[in-house]
């Protein structure tokens, strides 16, 4: 592994940018006296932390002072790796600064017809509005207002536009079928498109649901159907079919009971059939479910608005949901290049923005969320925009507080070093950037990527799950990344002596 320190890694000039040139052109007029301090014990190098930690792969850091904008101190600083879900702070950033703080996300049900006498004498549209957020109670908030707007009965087609985004059957086509974090996209979405799947052996073998569940409501799911084979491989195997998901899992898998929250590749049809079942719960019996991309003409009859933007990021950043890095980052590009074909276009466009908005110009980015491993990163990019962002206090108050061990060693997230930042893991990569304030008030940002991907590359698409070894490296990776920021905490405080 090549490791070079560099104390600069900004443009040149950034001393003299920031007035430090000026304040030491002269000598002082008077003695200065040397001050006692208490006998510190030496804080290792970063070189040697790196060395103890034994962790193979490559590592790349780097560490500013907030205030001046100096950089302090790096390794390999100007190499790309992926940067996993640390990709989502860019995200957020890319969302807010495009879309706004403010903006809310609609999905409306249209009427494309008269409504007399309580009868729609036409189809009734369910129209995404790329809400990532939006859950089956939203849908039935929608149904009870439909209903409250005098609709009983509908003579025509029930159709669910999706046209909003572009339809894209996984996040990262090389992750295993089964793997929720990893669903489809398209304009609607409805429980981060993922479907519950429940199993419980009977004396008769299996039975089994899958259900759209949330805190208030279960619905069935028909366009999601699972199958028990007897088999003990592959755990799961997906086959698209008509108007539904199909799956079957192993039944020397499945032990005496159990649930799990699998993807959904159809999410227009999910979100059809759950309104189905939301709206006969009103009375109101649709058609059979028919997905569309023009958008639709007529009369809002109800309209369910997402939190602002601000939140849905903060929640983003703090359970680090793919989903929602992908529709946000597509909604952001729409608003800029109009509906992108893919998401290596809109991660594209995000990149050229960053690139223009804080010079991060050795990012390439083919996705919005990290989950694909082709994305590249710089720490001196993450690093140079965090410190830009930080003046400008957008980004730390998202930022959920990263776990630091206390004297006793225990990982608290309220100690004498706080730091604020984006995790980012997939299996042989590990990233983290944010800031971390020392005890004495001093504010550092940070960005560190590490990954083996010799060793990732080795592996096959149906071990990406859970890969020998790969918990291992990621939690050697963790340790390392506490390690470096303790010691910057301690070396980059005001009146530590080196």
């Amino acid at each position: 592994m090549t490791q070079r320190i560099s104390r600069r890694f900004f443009l040149g000039g950034v001393a003299a940018s920031v007035g430090l040139g000026p304040a030491l052109a002269d000598a002082p007029l008077v003695s200065l006296r040397p001050q006692l301090r208490p006998r510190q014990k030496p804080v290792p190098g970063a070189q040697k932390l790196i060395a103890d930690a034994g962790l193979p792969g490559m590592v790349a850091f780097a560490v500013a002072d907030v205030k001046s904008g100096v950089g302090l101190e790096s390794i390999n600083a100007g190499a790309g790796l992926p940067p996993a879900s640390v990709a989502k702070a860019l995200t957020a950033l890319y969302a807010l600064d495009t879309l706004g703080a403010d903006h809310r996300f609609e999905t409306r049900v249209f009427a494309e017809g008269p409504v007399e006498n309580g009868i729609l004498q036409g189809d009734l549209v369910l129209a995404g509005g790329a809400d990532p957020t939006l859950d089956t109670e939203g849908l039935a908030r929608l149904a009870a207002n439909l209903k409250a707007a005098g609709v009983r009965e509908v003579r025509g087609a029930f159709k669910v536009y999706d046209g909003v985004l572009p339809r894209i059957h996984s996040i990262d086509p090389g992750q295993p079928d089964h793997l929720g974090y990893s669903p489809a996209i398209s304009g609607i979405a409805l429980n981060f498109n993922r479907v519950h799947f429940e199993w419980k052996r009977g004396t008769s073998g299996y039975s089994v649901t899958m259900d759209a569940r949330t805190a208030n409501y279960r619905p069935q799911v028909a366009m999601s159907r699972m199958t028990v084979v007897s088999r003990r491989m592959p755990v799961y195997t997906y086959e698209p079919a008509p108007g539904m998901d199909r799956w079957t899992v192993a039944s020397g898998a499945l032990g005496g009971g159990g649930a799990r929250w699998l993807p959904v590749r159809k999410p227009a049809l999910y979100a059809g059939d759950v309104f189905q079942t939301l709206a006969r719960s009103q009375g109101i019996v649709l058609d059979k479910v028919q997905v569309v991309q023009t958008a639709p003409t007529g009369r809002v009859l109800a309209r369910h608005a997402s939190a602002p933007l601000r939140d849905i990021v903060r929640g983003m950043l703090k359970y680090s949901t793919n989903l929602t890095a992908e529709m946000v980052g597509m909604a952001a590009s729409s608003g800029r290049i109009g509906t992108p074909a893919s998401l290596a276009e809109s991660a594209a466009e995000m990149c050229r923005w960053a690139t223009d908005a804080y010079g991060m110009s050795s990012t390439l980015l083919v996705d919005h969320s990290g989950l694909g491993d082709a994305s590249r990163m710089a720490p001196r990019d993450l690093v140079g925009a965090l410190v830009q962002v930080r003046r400008a206090g957008i980004l730390r108050p998202l930022l959920k507080p990263f776990a630091m061990p206390d004297a006793s060693g225990r990982l608290v997230k309220a100690g004498p070093v706080a730091v604020a930042a984006k995790t980012g893991t997939l299996n042989f990569v590990s990233g983290l950037g944010g800031f971390v304030t020392a005890s004495d008030g001093t504010e550092l940002a940070f960005a560190i990527f590490t990954a083996d991907m010799e060793r990732r590359s080795r592996l096959k698409r149906s071990q990406r799950e859970r890969p020998e070894g790969a918990r291992a490296w990621n939690g050697q990776s963790r340790g390392l990344q506490r390690k470096l920021i303790e010691r910057w905490a301690k070396v980059y405080a005001k009146g530590h002596k080196a």
